[in-house]
């Protein structure tokens, strides 16, 4: 004891306001408990040497609370002061306080767990004098229970099954984890055989483990089955520890038991997919994220050439083609933010060097916390695939071919052009070197035919040497037998019989694989062959014989109708010819005709003989525009027909035109609706009014049961249009598109009305030759309505 508190116990005991008896202060400081005393506000008058110990300060005697340097804290939170303890409560009240527990911290910072008393003490008049204040350390103590309370709430709130159990197999402890295991409650179980839970055939296991418990050796992930209270079978993981006591004698065991139904379900599964993957017709191969091969396939063995230890560890650029390495960096991009890659088509390479056309699907791999940490790749061979749709394609290509080689004869009947298309075509369908038509034409010798079209070779290569001869090799094909294939013309029978070459003439196209096709047309004669040519042997196949006849028989065809427009069209120009001249011809007396007609008709006073001169005019008349229609059509027909290009009138030019129409014609009135007083177009004006007479004459002469003709004229920023509507006869819209066609006459129409069926057409050519459009509007027994418009 220090100087200073043996000063101030000297003090207390002479004083006897501030101390108490002598004796008790005396027995209070040699007592091993933390005492001290305080009167009724609170002030300590006494303490003994193991409260300044506890508190870890000397209190001064006199001082009201003698906790200002302590701080203090309950279990929950810190207290403000001294007066918020139930220490200071139990004193104001002078009630007994047993047991408040509380944390002082230290001046020096250490912390230290109290439990408080608190006696008051009270005068003979039963008047409070103070209180003795007894604190206990019970630091050590509490973490002890706090230890131990932590630890059964961990095994009491484990998942996994904890158990406990003496060394001879009674348990001991039983979490809520084995209740809701085995079904057994806590009071079930406790106190009982730990065999309730063991199958009979395995008691011999718990033997197994209680020997190796005893000796103080742990037992780790025993799998084995245990029974719940309704006779389940439970397939579980034992990990069994040893307990010890103080002493460090191994009085039971603790055991940990986990449910493995999952995980031997999970086994299964693995199992079952790992012999379905190695037994795989499909290649499955799994990488990291870096490309590193971690499982290889028996297939993926028989498909690349290299065993599973040639390939795992190695990255799986082993087998991508260098060409095609982006493709593994765009792959492993998608995967790595957890998207597939599905029927990928690409080429990768066996260990034999030989490339294989595959469709991969590639799926992310990811760990039991969903990270992804690699790719599993199902790939399959599709060369068969790829073979079916290569030999798709070109049946396709042919097809396409062929269509555009039948549509090319239809539509075409230009002979060379026609000949030419065939030969291209042909050849390129057979893959040959290249091809020829030859007509079957006889020279003055009766031997050589004339080549007429050739493809994939310059004509050059056939100027060198004759034609070909009446052979045996082409006596087949010329006569019309029938096709010829070889795969190798230079060892056939037939080759090389004829002089003076006896062979292939010098500077001849190599030829070996040799097919030629004749050409008949549908009267039977051979109008050529279709010859091909190959240096290699064994080029040309049944199919493509197959696919050869039926274009010579189109070729055919197409031939005997180009013929026929030759002559046709030799026709035509004869008659195109004499339709001009005619023309030009009748043109001469017409006009002496007329004007004698003229001079008759002034001089002539007779009123019935000046009747009949004006009729024979206007009939004259009428056959002058017939013969100039005539002439007109032989101009657009042969590229003559001159239009002149000056600005006119549209307006003056549409009177000009209904005046003297009007004027010759008095069954109907024709009537111009327009709002247009003057408007300047450019153009051919003479042929502009010659389609609005035509049009108007029309109008009238179809329609001759009504007295009425319509004209319209109107215009936008573009164009001018005029329309001229008749309320007579119709047309039937399916007529509508051959209206514009030379010669043409709608049939149903009164065979009563004259016409060629020129003038629509001469109207049509002369507003197209001014860029623009003639059409028109119908129905049947209601009029019609022909439109044109040009630009302005």
């Amino acid at each position: 004891m220090d100087a200073n508190l043996s000063d101030s116990r000297t003090d207390l005991s002479h004083n006897n306001a501030l101390t108490t008896d002598s004796q008790v202060s005396n027995f209070i400081d040699h007592i091993a408990v933390a005492i001290y005393t305080c009167n009724p506000s609170g002030s300590v008058t006494s303490y003994n040497n193991a409260a300044v110990n506890l508190l870890g300060h000397t209190p001064e005697i006199g001082k009201p609370l003698w906790c200002p340097p302590l701080e203090l804290y309950t279990r929950y939170r810190k207290l403000t002061s001294f007066e918020s303890t139930a220490m200071a409560a139990a004193l104001k009240q002078g009630l007994a306080l047993d047991g408040e527990q509380l944390i002082i911290q230290r001046p020096d910072g250490t912390k230290v767990k109290i439990k408080a008393h608190v006696a008051p003490t009270f005068d003979n008049a039963g008047k409070l004098t103070g209180a003795v204040n007894t604190l206990f350390d019970i630091t050590g103590q509490s973490a002890g229970e706090e230890h131990e309370a932590r630890l059964a709430a961990i095994v009491n709130t484990s998942d996994d099954t904890i158990i406990s159990k003496t060394l001879e197999g009674i348990i001991t402890s039983w979490n809520d984890a084995a209740q809701l295991m085995f079904g057994y409650s806590k009071e079930e179980v406790i106190g009982k055989h730990i065999s309730i839970l063991i199958p009979k055939e395995r008691l011999k296991e718990e033997e197994y483990i209680i020997s190796q418990i005893a000796g103080g050796n742990k037992v780790d992930h025993f799998e084995t089955m245990r029974v719940a209270k309704d006779g389940t079978q439970i397939p579980i993981s034992l990990s069994v520890s040893p307990i010890m006591d103080g002493n460090g004698t191994i009085i039971g065991a603790s055991k940990i038991a986990r449910d493995i139904s999952e995980k031997k379900k999970n086994d299964e599964k693995t199992a079952t997919l790992a012999a379905i993957i190695d037994t795989s017709d499909d290649t499955i191969v799994s990488k990291s994220l870096n490309g590193i091969i971690k499982s290889w396939n028996k297939s993926a063995e028989r498909m690349f050439g290299y065993t599973e230890e040639e390939m795992i560890g190695k990255h799986i650029s082993v087998i991508i083609p260098p060409t095609r390495i982006q493709e593994e960096e765009y792959i492993i991009g998608q995967i790595a933010q957890g998207k597939q890659v599905e029927h990928f088509e690409t080429v990768r390479i066996a260990k034999n060097g030989t490339e294989i056309p595959l469709s991969i699907s590639v799926s992310p791999v990811k760990d039991s916390n969903g990270n992804i940490i690699g790719a599993s790749k199902i790939a399959r061979d599709i060369s068969t695939q790829k073979t079916a749709e290569e030999t798709l394609k070109r049946y396709a290509d042919r097809l396409e071919i062929i269509n555009l080689m039948v549509k090319t004869i239809s539509e075409e009947l230009d002979l060379n052009k026609i000949l030419q298309k065939v030969t291209d075509l042909t050849t390129q369908i057979t893959g040959a070197q290249f091809g020829a038509f030859f007509y079957n034409t006889i020279d003055v010798s009766g031997e050589s035919y004339m080549l007429y079209t050739l493809s994939g070779a310059p004509r050059e290569a056939f100027e060198k040497f004759g034609m070909p001869r009446n052979t045996a090799v082409f006596h087949t094909t010329f006569s019309g037998k029938g096709i010829v294939r070889v795969d190798d013309i230079t060892k056939d029978q037939r080759y090389g019989q004829s002089a003076p070459h006896f062979g292939m003439p010098e500077g001849h196209l190599p030829v070996v694989s040799y097919l030629a096709v004749p050409v008949v047309s549908r009267s039977g004669e051979v109008i050529g062959g279709l010859f091909f040519g190959h240096p290699d042997a064994g080029k040309f196949t049944a199919e493509h014989e197959t696919i050869i006849a039926p274009i010579a028989a189109q070729a055919a065809i197409g031939l005997d109708n180009a013929k026929l427009y030759e002559e046709v069209k030799a026709l035509n120009e004869k008659k195109d010819e004499f339709i001009g001249l005619a023309s030009h011809e009748l043109k001469t007396p017409l006009t002496s005709i007329t004007g004698y007609l003229q001079i008759l008709s002034r001089m002539n006073a007779d009123e019935k003989v000046s009747r009949f001169v004006n009729k024979t005019l206007q009939q004259v008349k009428k056959l002058n525009t017939l013969v100039s229609d005539l002439l007109d059509v032989s101009k657009i027909e042969a590229g003559k027909l001159q239009l002149l290009s000056e600005p006119f009138d549209a307006r003056t030019a549409l009177d000009e035109a209904i005046e003297l129409v009007q004027h010759s014609y008095n069954t109907h009135q024709i009537v111009l609706n327009t709002d247009v007083s003057h408007l300047v177009v450019h153009g051919d004006p003479n042929r502009i009014e010659q389609v609005i007479i035509n049009l108007l004459t029309n109008a009238i002469k179809y329609s001759p049961m009504a007295n009425r003709v319509e004209v319209v004229l109107n215009h936008t920023q573009h164009e001018v249009t005029i329309g001229v509507k008749d309320y007579g006869i119709g047309i039937n819209p399916e007529k509508f598109s051959q209206l514009f066609s030379r010669f043409y006459r709608v049939e149903e129409l009164n065979p009563n009305i004259s016409g060629l069926g020129i003038g629509l057409y001469i109207s049509h050519e002369i507003v197209s030759r001014h860029n623009g459009k003639l059409w028109v509007e119908s129905e049947l027994n209601k009029g019609s309505t022909f439109w044109f418009s040009i630009p302005l």
